[in-house]
């Protein structure tokens, strides 16, 4: 019992510390600077300046509008866009599918940008989430097989503009979106620190060291040392966050360096876990028709940016 209660007392600081000294300013300076971009209407220009090329990976103007929402705020705030997706009806299935794989593959900048403090490589992971996300759209408009002309969808631009809020002062703006990145950083504490706990409660039923033997072998022919199986089975038992903090603690530790943290970043800093999932999927049922292609296609897209970091670094 002794046991159980250092693991918890362990976790809740490890959670704690990495919420306060780490999330905490990253998340309120990020959302504060993204919600006056928002506000202002930069990311939506910037949304219908690059969408026409995207179209032919079946991605609509409003999947452009995700990309950059989990790319610059948090995994959670394409949530608003997928509201919108659903129940648009100029958007179709494949289309659906597409936005989804897409954002499933790409990096949430909840994780990306407080990794980055201990050396994760901010242009190739966004490099990297562009192709993964444009890859998997691609497959996953396919694998509904969902054709339709340009033309067509070429409408369903205007609807971004629905994205946008009233307008409000730039100190309102401002403030507004440093209390959402309070916001999400206080809900993260509670299942920040019960998935560190779960995983150091592995770690010391010897799980982990059981898969690390298991896997270490493999990872370590393509130059990823046996710990990083830790911060990979973290990533995909209990999310994001919780990955972000083992990793940091191994960094911290020495365990893990800023080059290994590189060349794993491909297979671990993504939306693709059960959190992520049923969270993007839970807006409404359009969406979660198209969870199964987005899904097959999304595993190929984390395949490809995990082998173009093991090339790069």
């Amino acid at each position: 019992m002794g046991t159980v209660i250092d693991l918890i007392l362990k976790s809740g600081e490890t959670g704690i510390n990495l919420a306060i000294y780490v999330l905490l300013p990253v998340m309120v300076v990020m959302m504060a600077f993204m919600r006056t971009l928002e506000e202002r209407g930069v990311l939506g220009k910037i949304a219908l300046l690059v969408s026409p090329l995207l179209l032919p990976f079946g991605l609509p103007g409003l999947g452009v509008f995700a990309m950059l929402q989990i790319l610059l705020v948090s995994f959670a705030a394409p949530i608003a866009t997928f509201k919108i997706i659903e129940k648009d009806a100029k958007v179709k299935e494949g289309m659906r599918a597409a936005t989804l794989a897409s954002i499933l593959v790409m990096s949430q900048a909840n994780a990306t940008f407080p990794l980055t403090v201990v050396g994760l490589n901010l242009p190739v992971i966004i490099l990297t989430s562009i192709l993964g996300g444009l890859l998997s759209g691609f497959i996953a408009y396919k694998l509904v097989n969902y054709w339709e002309e340009v033309d067509a969808i070429v409408e369903e631009e205007i609807s971004i503009g629905e994205i946008s809020k009233e307008k409000r002062s730039f100190i309102q703006v401002l403030f507004g979106g440093g209390e959402e990145g309070l916001q999400i950083v206080l809900k993260s504490i509670p299942p920040l620190i019960l998935s560190i706990f779960l995983v150091n409660i592995l770690r010391e039923m010897g799980v982990i060291a059981l898969l690390e033997g298991l896997v270490a072998p493999l990872l370590v022919r393509v130059g990823i040392p046996g710990i990083a199986v830790l911060p990979m089975v973290t990533k995909y038992l209990a999310g994001g966050t919780a990955m972000m903090a083992i990793t940091m603690e191994l960094m911290g530790e020495g365990a893990l360096t800023a080059l290994e943290l590189n060349r794993i970043a491909g297979f671990t800093i993504n939306a693709f876990d059960p959190v992520g999932i049923a969270l993007l999927v839970s807006v409404g049922p359009r969406m979660g028709k198209v969870v199964r292609p987005a899904m097959m296609a999304a595993l190929v897209g984390i395949i490809f940016r995990g082998i173009l970091h093991l090339i790069i670094f």
